[in-house]
């Protein structure tokens, strides 16, 4: 009954913004708004997942809080937003387990993985700079791809149940005008400007760009540690070149710009979103925004001091600690904010198709 609630709610305010139209330039929100006389759930969940949270509108807005109308679209598609985490997660049950208990779910994951990981490496003697002599390669490599692909099915079937609820497919959406556009406004976080194209209004009312930077810190910190584990994994199998590897080599440069870049992205996030203007967020998602924003800080400051103190006695505490957190991070995506960039996606590329197609015409 909530979830029918908040969605109705968002109905009843893009009515009004249908009417309105005053934040039409804003963001591709309202546009695609306007190509609607009426509203399904599934139109709801595309505009939800469109919606960068700029929340330019909602300052602008004259039927914003307190007047009657109640229009609060940031905070009421957030909130629309998190709910599409949790439906069209796979398997449900976990999405619906996560959802109510990010944050402590995470840090119990974490702290259970450590002490598995502690069980598995009795016996074994932590040479200086040796991770094999800890854990086998061949054990890291079983455990971290079977994860691999318990993610990517789970991602997969959530993306595709999303794209059925806004009524397209894989085929109707990746087409490469509509790729090319898509992603071209996702990495460069276009529609994280507002009207101004100088920032947004986030975490107050006034125009920052600090929010797209450290979005732009934690997204590339991110992929460019992902470079350096898929780098290394190439040097092993294809070249035979067996870690550990120089710090000039690719994977540990990557590695050690990504997670700088990550920290600074997630505790910049942090941060904001612990000023952020009570009026454009959505409460009740706070503990999954803040599991995911922790497990990536922690994914990176582990791994930097894991590089850092990996030739002392501290070699096999970090590793363990490290390893946990990779592994929490990979088994929660698919049920936390890791998923929002699919979606998200999946939303620039409605977006783009509904723009070329009435341009054509």
């Amino acid at each position: 009954m909530k979830v029918i609630k908040i969605v109705e709610e968002a109905k009843h305010s893009v009515g009004i913004c249908n009417s309105c139209r005053y934040c039409e330039g804003f963001c591709p929100v309202f546009p695609a708004m306007e190509k609607r006389l009426s509203f399904t759930d599934g139109d709801i969940h595309y505009l939800a997942n469109l919606c960068h949270n700029c929340s330019e509108c909602f300052y602008a807005c004259q039927f914003a809080p307190p007047h009657e109308f109640q229009v609060n679209i940031p905070q009421q598609l957030a909130k629309v937003r998190a709910d599409t985490y949790r439906q069209y997660a796979w398997p449900g049950f976990i999405g619906n387990w996560f959802n109510k208990n990010g944050l402590i779910s995470s840090l119990v994951f974490i702290l259970g993985l450590i002490a598995l990981f502690f069980f598995a490496s009795q016996g074994s003697e932590a040479l200086p700079g040796e991770f094999y002599a800890i854990f086998p390669h061949n054990f890291l490599v079983t455990v971290f791809g079977a994860s691999f692909l318990w993610v990517a099915v789970c991602i997969f079937l959530g993306f595709n149940n999303f794209l059925k609820d806004i009524g397209e497919s894989f085929s109707s959406l990746f087409k490469m005008n509509y790729v090319k556009q898509a992603l071209a406004e996702g990495l460069s976080l276009k529609h994280l400007h507002g009207n101004v194209k100088s920032g947004c209004t986030y975490p107050d009312d006034n125009i920052s760009p600090w929010r797209r930077h450290f979005h732009h810190f934690t997204f590339y910190g991110f992929m460019l540690c992902f470079l350096a584990t898929a780098s290394g994994t190439v040097l092993h199998y294809v070249f035979d070149m067996q870690a550990p590897y120089a710090f000039f080599s690719l994977p540990k440069l990557s590695g050690t710009l990504g997670g700088i870049s990550l920290a600074i992205g997630t505790a910049g996030l942090f941060i904001l979103k612990t000023k952020a203007d009570e009026n454009i967020k959505d409460i009740r998602q706070m503990g999954m925004d803040y599991a995911f924003i922790a497990q990536l800080f922690l994914a990176a400051t582990t791994g930097l001091l894991l590089m850092a103190f990996r030739e002392t006695a501290a070699l096999k505490v970090l590793l363990i600690v490290h390893l946990s957190v990779i592994l929490s991070l990979f088994l929660t995506m698919p049920f936390g904010k890791f998923v929002h960039g699919f979606y998200r996606l999946g939303a620039l590329l409605k977006h783009a198709k509904e723009e070329q197609e009435q341009h054509k015409h």
